[in-house]
C-alpha cells in the first residue's frame, strides 16, 4: 500500500458535510433559547429618538388632524349646493387660512375662499379645486361633475384620539418622529441602547494608518464589524487589536465583561496553534456552541461571559459579515425588544449558474439587477471565497442557498436577501 493511501484526513471547512455540526435553524434556536430582552428604559427627546427602540406603545392623545380641513386649495361649499346639472353660482362669504379660520357659518348658496390646511367652516363640507371654479367678482360658478365630501380631510383621519400610533418594539424612523410630534410629543420612552465590546484578535493585525511587516495584515474586520454596529441601537467599546497571546485575551475578556451586554470577536475561533478565543471563553465563561453548517462561517462561536452574551466570529472578512446579520444582528434586535427580527426575503431567478454540494447552507454575495425582459434578477459578483471583500462590497444582496440544495443552472429561482435596509 502507498503510504499516501493510509493518511487519514479528519474533518475540515473544505467538506460539504461534517458530524456534529449545528444548521443555521439549531444555532438561531440555541441563541435564542439564551435570550431575555433588556427592560431598562430612557425618556429621550424626540430629536434624539432616531434608531431607538420604542420601549411602550404610544398611544395617541389626540385626533390627528384636530379638525375637519381642507385638502385643496379652493372653495368651501355646501354639498348640497353641487347642482344636479348645468352650472350654479356661489356667492363669496369670506376666506379661511390656515391657523386663521372663517368664523361665520356658511349659508345656502354661499362659500368661502379657502386654503389647504385650513378649517373647515361650519355648514361645509365639500371643498372644490380653485382651477374647477370660474370666478366672477364675488361669486363663483361650478357645474355638476363634484362629489359631496371631496377635497376634505376628516378630523382623526391620520390618528383617532386614544388608538395605538406606534407599537412597542418599534426601531423609530423618521416618519416615526413626525408622527410623534403631530401628537405633540416631545418626548418618548426607549429601551436602553445595548452597549456592544468588539475586538479583533491576530498578531498579523494592524489597524489602518500603520506600516506593515513582512507577513502582516491590515485589521478590515473591525472596520466592517463598527459600519454594521452603527447601524444598530447599540454604545461601540472597540477594543483594538488583541494579541494572540492568552494573557491578552483573558484581560480582555474580562474588562469587555465588565462593561458590556455583548461581547463580538473575530478570528482565534477555528483549529490553529494560536486560536485561543474558544479556549478562553470556556475557561471564562460557557461555550454553547462553535462550528456551523454553513459556508462562509464555519468556525463561529457562541456563549455567555457573566452576564454578556459573546459571538465569537471567523477570521475571514466575508465570513465576519454573513455571520453577524444571520446571527448577532437577530439577537441584538431580539434583545433590544424589537420585533422584525431578520430581514426580508424573496425569490428571483439566477443569472449565474452556481456550484454547491449539499450539507451546508450557503450565502453567496448577489447583485440584483434587471434582466433584458424587464425582470428582476440576480448574479454573482465574482469570487465567493471568504476573504474576497471586495465582491461583498459589490454586492447588493446575499442568495441563499438551503443546506439541501445542490448546484443551480443558469436562470433558476433562487432565494436573495437584500442589504437595503440591512447594512
Amino acid at each position: 500500500m502507498n503510504k499516501l493511501d493510509a493518511i487519514r484526513h479528519t474533518a475540515s471547512c473544505a467538506d460539504a458535510t461534517e458530524p456534529g455540526l449545528l444548521s443555521v435553524e439549531q444555532a438561531e434556536q440555541q441563541i435564542f433559547d439564551l435570550l431575555r430582552p433588556l427592560r431598562c428604559i430612557q425618556r429621550v427627546d424626540i430629536r434624539s429618538a432616531l434608531g431607538r427602540t420604542l420601549a411602550d406603545d404610544v398611544h395617541s392623545t389626540i385626533n390627528v388632524p384636530p379638525h375637519v380641513n381642507s385638502a385643496m386649495d379652493g372653495y368651501a361649499i355646501r354639498a348640497a349646493d353641487i347642482p344636479t346639472d348645468g352650472t350654479t353660482q356661489l356667492t363669496l362669504a369670506g376666506s379661511a387660512l390656515a391657523g386663521t379660520p372663517f368664523t361665520g357659518r356658511v349659508k345656502t348658496g354661499q362659500c368661502v375662499r379657502i386654503m389647504t390646511g385650513a378649517k373647515l367652516p361650519d355648514g361645509c363640507d365639500t371643498v372644490i379645486m380653485q382651477e374647477q371654479a370660474e370666478v366672477e367678482a364675488d361669486c363663483i360658478r361650478i357645474d355638476a361633475r363634484h362629489r359631496a365630501g371631496e377635497n376634505v380631510r376628516q378630523a382623526g383621519e391620520d390618528l383617532l384620539l386614544g388608538q395605538t400610533a406606534l407599537p412597542a418594539g418599534k426601531r423609530l424612523q423618521a416618519a416615526d418622529l413626525g408622527l410623534l410630534a403631530s401628537m405633540g410629543m416631545g418626548e418618548v420612552n426607549v429601551t436602553r441602547s445595548l452597549r456592544v465590546a468588539f475586538f479583533s484578535t491576530g498578531d498579523e493585525l494592524r489597524s489602518v494608518g500603520s506600516q506593515l511587516a513582512e507577513g502582516e495584515i491590515y485589521d478590515s474586520n473591525r472596520y466592517s464589524l463598527h459600519g454594521m454596529l452603527q447601524r444598530q441601537d447599540v454604545e461601540l467599546i472597540d477594543m483594538g487589536v488583541i494579541a494572540d497571546h492568552p494573557d491578552a485575551l483573558k484581560a480582555a475578556f474580562e474588562n469587555a465583561a465588565q462593561i458590556a451586554d455583548v461581547i463580538i470577536t473575530t478570528g482565534g475561533v477555528s483549529v490553529g496553534d494560536a486560536d485561543y478565543v474558544k479556549t478562553m471563553v470556556a475557561e471564562l465563561g460557557e461555550v454553547n456552541f462553535w462550528k456551523l453548517a454553513i459556508k462562509p462561517g464555519r468556525p463561529m462561536a457562541f456563549g455567555t461571559l457573566g452576564d454578556a452574551l459573546f459571538f465569537g466570529l471567523p477570521g475571514n472578512p466575508v465570513a465576519v459579515m454573513v455571520t453577524f446579520y444571520q446571527f448577532v444582528q437577530p439577537a441584538l434586535r431580539y434583545l433590544l425588544g424589537q420585533k422584525e427580527l431578520r430581514p426580508f426575503r424573496f425569490q428571483v431567478n439566477c443569472a449565474s449558474a452556481i456550484r454547491k454540494r449539499p450539507g451546508r447552507t450557503e450565502y453567496q454575495r448577489g447583485q440584483l439587477g434587471i434582466a433584458a425582459d424587464g425582470r428582476l434578477q440576480v448574479s454573482l459578483t465574482g469570487a465567493q471565497g471568504s476573504g474576497i471583500l471586495s465582491s461583498m462590497s459589490a454586492a447588493n444582496c446575499f442568495i441563499v442557498l438551503a443546506a439541501d440544495q445542490g448546484s443551480i443552472a443558469a436562470g433558476d429561482p433562487v432565494t436573495v436577501e437584500p442589504f437595503e435596509g440591512l447594512f
